[in-house]
């Protein structure tokens, strides 16, 4: 966070570097945390196709070097990790994912987050309650443009603002894809935290189990707008290796939680259009 004042009183920021073993090893000691959650990471896949070396540095460096902070200061603490759909990765052409289906990743992201799961369940002793989430596709205002629907949502307020061409420039939008809006994949989290489980290894998807393909969301996106736009395909934005379609399972999340979804996918895309329409109204 870059201000301590967007906390409540009562919480204290302390800054460190995942890349910089000393400094996390220190605060960890210090703290003695009862709950770690571990949602720091190199999240974008079309970085890491091009930052495979970094991408791997932070997502499984940094949690390695957490986890073993963690081990050596905070034994019995819970040890909440979000890893990523993207770990199932070509299995999906099976059809959706389960948390038993085979693991195989086909790009750095997915391959980083699938090794600092297994990191962090040898890592950590027996006695810490390890929680992995692997989450779906999800979004919410404050995603920033290197993602899909967060790219359509700004392309579409700068065009009705009048400071682009009415032309959104997109990339495969053949794609299915599993989506949540961010406030139900935190309620996830917190009811996965919470939830009794006398098993302290966890592992579950974070998931709505329904697929929308691409070109779907964006129509539903410009039916919003206040102006007519046009979609073109630009090259630079496809993705190599993408797969068709990645839907997950969420039975045993809600099995264990009875968690569900609050948002709809139509009030999820609204939020997120009016989000950059305010941003854009603002910066420019």
């Amino acid at each position: 966070m870059k201000d301590q004042d967007n906390f409540s009183s009562g919480w204290e920021v302390v800054r460190g570097d995942l890349l910089d073993p000393s400094s996390i090893d220190l605060i960890v000691s210090r703290l003695r945390p009862e709950i770690t959650i571990h949602l720091a990471a190199q999240a974008s896949i079309d970085v890491a196709v091009n930052a495979a070396e970094m991408t791997w540095r932070v997502n499984f460096g940094g949690t390695l070097e957490l986890a073993s902070a963690v081990a050596r200061h905070a034994p019995a603490s819970t040890f909440f990790f979000t890893s990523s759909a993207e770990v199932y990765g070509k299995s999906f052409v099976n059809g959706p994912a389960d948390e038993s289906t085979l693991l195989q990743p086909n790009n750095a992201y997915a391959a980083s987050k699938m090794a600092a799961e297994y990191a962090l369940m040898q890592i950590l002793p027996a006695e810490t309650r390890l929680i992995i989430a692997r989450a779906f596709n999800h979004t919410g205002p404050g995603q920033d443009e290197r993602f899909a629907l967060p790219s359509f949502a700004a392309q579409i307020a700068r065009i009705e603002l009048g400071n682009k061409e009415p032309v959104i420039y997109v990339g495969d939008l053949v794609f299915q894809r599993d989506f949540l809006h961010v406030s139900d994949v935190v309620a996830a989290y917190i009811q996965l935290l919470t939830a009794s489980v006398a098993n302290n290894r966890l592992l579950v998807n974070v998931c709505s189990g329904h697929g929308h393909v691409m070109r779907d969301l964006l129509d539903q996106l410009c039916a919003m707008s206040k102006s007519n736009v046009s979609v073109v395909l630009d090259p630079a934005r496809l993705r190599p290796n993408g797969l068709p379609a990645t839907i997950g399972d969420p039975t045993r999340l809600k099995t264990l939680t009875g968690w569900e979804p609050k948002w709809t996918i139509n009030n999820m895309l609204l939020e997120l259009l009016d989000y950059w329409r305010a941003r854009t109204a603002q910066r420019d």
